[in-house]
């Protein structure tokens, strides 16, 4: 038997344990060439290739931080790449989307600071390949603050935003009618007598047809969520859910069946463990699935998405050193979630 056989059976071995698992964990990348990452992102292309996205550099903050890319395929993840930089500030949370026609965009921000920070799109028709110049955002405008974007079936497409200043953190939508060419902006979103609010919100649908969103707090120790009826134009005050929150990032995907999936470090304090819990009622009421990570580190700012082929998978922080990856086949969940 040549090697090139050898090659192809061991593809197709590690193909099927793929497919027939009903979890699969994995690293994005082992041996990166920076010492520090964080905030991945995820989307699929047209064909079906896996793209993940994070900042990366000597540590979070440094000027040496840029946008980095890797992608999966049936061969596994790339490289990764650099994609994005400034030469004179940090880049942070980029934001990967890919619009009905296939462009995928890529928001991040730019700047010493979140509180000082302006947004930045990046845009590839080539599945990531090629990416062209940075598009400056508005002032006032960052795009999706770390989760992915929801489409409205009009081709409206809201990002979840936030603001984080001195003593006051608060969610906005900001909103694009034409694929981040022009853009407005929801009035705010805040906590009811809390002085640091929230940030980073995560959209889905309820069983209504509501708009809902999951944001991340401080000062409350909860995630928190709000309503809208008239297309995330306007939103009832935020109130807090019971799961607890440790001030750092979450995700949720709405699942094609209508479950959403949320994944999130179940702690006030600290970012471990990372779990997983699923809602059948529109984000009304949560039972934890699944424990992704319980031991001590920091395990955060997950992405969450379900692919063309039902598998959801997620991305998150690996104590700032790596990404690590998990997918799960859905008709597993019941099975994982009683374990």
């Amino acid at each position: 038997m040549n090697l090139l056989s050898l090659k192809w059976i061991l593809y197709f071995c590690l193909l099927f344990s793929y497919l027939s698992a009903g979890i699969v964990e994995e690293f994005v990348f082992e041996n990166p060439p920076f010492a520090s990452c964080h905030a991945s992102t995820l989307t699929q292309t047209a064909s079906g290739t896996l793209l993940c996205a994070y900042f990366a550099g000597s540590e979070e903050g440094a000027q040496d931080v840029g946008i980095w890319l890797s992608a999966r395929d049936s061969a596994g993840w790339s490289a990764p790449r650099l994609i994005a930089k400034d030469n004179e500030v940090p880049c942070w949370n980029p934001v990967l989307f890919t619009l009905p026609s296939g462009e995928i965009l890529l928001f991040y921000k730019v700047g010493p600071r979140p509180s000082t920070w302006s947004g930045a799109l990046i845009r590839s028709t080539d599945e990531g390949k090629s990416w062209s110049l940075p598009e400056e955002l508005p002032a006032g405008i960052i795009g999706p603050a770390k989760n992915k974007p929801l489409l409205l079936s009009k081709g409206m497409l809201l990002c979840g935003s936030s603001i984080e200043s001195w003593h006051r953190w608060g969610c906005y939508i900001d909103i694009t009618p034409d694929e981040g060419k022009t853009w407005f902006k929801s009035h705010p979103i805040n906590v009811k007598d809390n002085l640091f609010g929230i940030i980073q919100p995560t959209l889905f649908f309820t069983k209504e047809g509501k708009l809902c969103l999951l944001a991340r707090s401080r000062n409350v120790g909860y995630i928190c969520t709000a309503l809208s009826e008239d297309e995330g134009k306007t939103w009832s005050m935020a109130t807090k859910t019971d799961l607890p929150n440790p001030n750092s990032g979450i995700d949720a995907v709405q699942l094609k069946n209508g479950q959403i999936l949320l994944v999130y470090n179940h702690s006030s304090n600290e970012r471990t463990p990372l779990n997983l819990a699923l809602s059948d009622d529109g984000g009304l009421h949560w039972q934890p699935f699944l424990i992704l990570e319980n031991t001590q580190g920091e395990f955060s700012y997950p992405s969450i998405i379900q692919t063309k082929d039902n598998w959801v998978h997620i991305t998150y922080t690996y104590n700032r050193r790596l990404i690590k990856h998990i997918a799960i086949n859905p008709s597993e969940i019941d099975t994982l979630g009683t374990q």
